[in-house]
């Protein structure tokens, strides 16, 4: 009964919210009157036109989807997300309306943040239940997997060890191959599949097979077209190199994202407000700053303030980036770029310094607000070291799936300066795919709070 009452559940699930919505409401409204005041009715028209909209936004904001196989942060961050918008819509009805001064905003303010911390803690409470209820073999789904190779095998581990998620995979079907990983596991028939599907009331059927083998999944698609289990195909691309991964909808044609950008639509817009606002409030109040440092670079020795060097940038296109001259005029041999070492005896003496501070770096802002840089992205590395690494890293071009920036996931994790050894790259570049693979808001603003505390200095800053 359990595993079938996904429709009562996600009805009992709207009905919680709801009266989560309506109560907080109530209690902030007491919260801002006293106990004793009597709930008005402007209150109480606004509270309940904010909850038929809170029941509308709710579903099209994927709030109710299923989310067995997902941590908590996936339903908890997506009802705030939606509580979030349903509330900037208040706003803005109350704005057109003229109608904001009717309500405190200290009652708003409270609202949203009390039914913000219900709706998480009825997240919580909903996915303890559910996961202690699967491990006592309850609200459980029956799998079968088609494939024997390693992608199956590890599917099957994943399911049987990942008990919280509620899968049970009763049966492995063979889809011929000879990459052979399953010998403790008995290999089925694949023509017995839509007679196993149906006895045995399976509710997944799982595809794992190599992408050689994908001509078998019309054979199996056939087989079960009288089915009404839910068929998912698991591609093999564990061993690819991933970015942004997912499935775009492009010409009407579903298509795998396998190194997509994720600065694209609303990701660009915010990405680039960030950046140009941030660096435009740094610039105004580090100039000060920025004006000392010229000056003794300029007394230190013979040479330009701004030391000036092409780069890769975005999408691979070449950028003039800028920093602030730390080491005395010199020429380097035609394609080849030596990086700074410790000790370099090219360095000036407040050259020394501004790199083990990082301040040469400051220069660099000028760099985002011209739109070539972001505050926060893999560093960008002299045109050489990309010749010379490109074919070395495994994954290394994909660094310019974004902006380069000032600073990034690699550097607040010790991976910066000089990468004299192949490993020292490989750890850079993975740290700069991990922050592209997992871009936020909030993850920039993470890095950006890091930065203070580890960017700057740095036992690898020289």
């Amino acid at each position: 009964m359990l595993s079938n009452s996904s429709a009562l559940s996600a009805l009992a699930n709207r009905a919680t919210d709801v009266l989560l919505v309506v109560l907080s409401g109530v209690v902030a409204y007491y919260l801002r009157f006293g106990f004793d005041a009597t709930f008005s009715l402007p209150y109480a028209v606004l509270l309940l036109l904010t909850t038929l909209i809170a029941i509308v936004m709710f579903p099209m904001l994927g709030v109710y989807q299923s989310w067995r196989s997902r941590g908590l942060s996936a339903p908890a961050g997506r009802v705030v997300l939606a509580w979030a918008s349903v509330l900037l819509v208040v706003l803005v009805l109350l704005v057109l309306t003229k109608q904001g001064a009717t309500f405190s905003r200290l009652w708003l303010g409270q609202w949203f943040s009390l039914a913000a911390i219900l709706l998480i803690f009825s997240r919580i409470a909903a996915f303890s239940l559910l996961r202690l209820m699967r491990k006592r073999g309850l609200n459980r789904r029956r799998a079968v997997v088609v494939g024997g190779g390693p992608l199956a095998r590890d599917l099957i581990r994943r399911a049987r060890e990942e008990t919280w998620a509620g899968f049970d995979v009763t049966a492995v079907f063979d889809a011929g191959g000879s990459d052979r990983a399953l010998p403790d596991e008995p290999l089925r028939p694949l023509e017995t599949l839509f007679d196993y599907v149906s006895v045995h009331d399976i509710d997944e059927v799982w595809i794992a097979v190599p992408l050689e083998q994908t001509r078998r999944l019309r054979d199996v698609l056939e087989s079960l077209r009288f089915s009404t289990a839910n068929v998912r195909f698991v591609p093999d691309l564990f061993g690819l190199f991933l970015i942004n991964h997912g499935v775009s909808q492009i010409l009407d044609m579903p298509m795998f994202d396998l190194t997509a950008s994720p600065m694209t639509g609303v990701n660009r817009l915010v990405k680039g407000l960030e950046d140009r606002l941030l660096s435009l409030l740094i610039l105004i109040v580090i100039s000060p700053l920025l004006l000392a440092l010229a000056i003794g670079v300029k007394l230190s020795s013979p040479g330009p303030v701004f030391f000036r060097q092409k780069r890769l940038g975005w999408d691979g296109k070449t950028f003039e980036i800028y920093k602030f001259r730390s080491m005395r005029v010199h020429k380097e041999s035609a394609g080849q770029v030596v990086q700074a070492k410790r000790d370099d005896p090219r360095l000036t003496r407040i050259g020394a310094w501004m790199r083990r501070t990082s301040l040469d770096e400051l220069p660099q802002f000028i760099n985002v607000l011209q739109g070539r840089m972001s505050i926060v992205g893999p560093r960008p590395h002299a045109i050489a070291h990309n010749e010379a690494y490109k074919d070395q890293v495994g994954g290394y071009m994909l660094r310019h799936k974004v902006k380069p920036g000032i600073t990034g996931w690699a550097q607040i994790n010790g991976w910066r300066g000089e990468t004299d050894t192949l490993e020292k790259m490989q750890r850079r570049v993975e740290h700069d795919l991990y922050y592209i693979e997992h871009w936020s808001l909030a993850f920039d603003l993470k890095i950006i709070f890091l930065t203070i505390f580890r960017g700057f200095v740095n036992k690898n800053a020289y």
